[in-house]
């Protein structure tokens, strides 16, 4: 009977200690389970990861690159107003700074005014004011068209064919041809003679713009 007891005793100590490794091993299965659980769910509501050490720099120095681009940009001053198919620095006139062309421009169109309003006595004050107003513009186109600064042919080869022009259709008159070869005449020679003029000026403007740019460049 006594070994019984001490049989039954040592088989039910084996069955709880036992029952207490179950138990033990259900409550950690559980506290790793759970901490797995929050590790995921505190990646999910974390920022996202930080680039490299070396990607932060590189982007950085990127940045404040094309941000001291912009600032020196911004801050470098624009020169004024530049003329359109101009290249360099305005050619001076001789008399420069004294704006001797922009005030005969300014005197020739008074002049022209005045002389339009008085009619015929103000034909002579007129034909005055034209003339200063075409040589105060001549002064500027002249200088800039030789200089390479900028193209005038086509108006620099319109004077020349106007005025021969005038002389043809006058020589005419003085001649006493029909009123129509006054017109037709002249015009017959002013189409050549304005394409030699133009393509001449063109030519000589190429030249001295060649020259521009490479005494910009040394």
């Amino acid at each position: 009977m006594a070994n019984r007891s001490k049989g039954g005793r040592g088989r039910s100590r084996k069955r709880r200690s036992a029952a207490r490794a179950k138990a033990g091993a259900a409550v950690a299965g559980a506290g790793e389970t759970l901490g797995e659980q929050q590790q995921e769910s505190a990646s999910s509501s974390s920022p996202a990861a930080a680039p490299p050490a070396g990607a932060r720099r590189e982007t950085g120095g990127r940045v404040r690159a094309s941000d001291r681009r912009r600032s020196g940009a911004q801050s470098k001053p624009d020169g004024g107003y530049r003329a359109p198919g101009s290249v360099g620095e305005r050619p001076h006139a001789p008399w420069h700074p004294f704006p001797l062309a922009e005030l005969a421009i300014l005197v020739g169109l008074i002049a022209v005014a005045i002389g339009a309003a008085r009619g015929e006595s103000g034909k002579a004050l007129l034909l005055l004011g034209v003339g200063v107003v075409v040589l105060g513009t001549l002064d500027t186109t002249i200088r800039e068209h030789l200089s390479g600064y900028r193209s005038h042919a086509g108006l620099l080869a319109s004077v020349p064919t106007a005025l021969m022009h005038g002389a043809i259709a006058l020589g005419l008159y003085a001649l006493g041809a029909p009123p129509v070869t006054w017109v037709l005449v002249p015009l017959a020679i002013d189409v050549p003679v304005f394409s030699v003029l133009v393509k001449l000026l063109r030519a000589r403007f190429q030249d001295a713009r060649r020259e521009r740019v490479f005494a910009g460049r040394r």
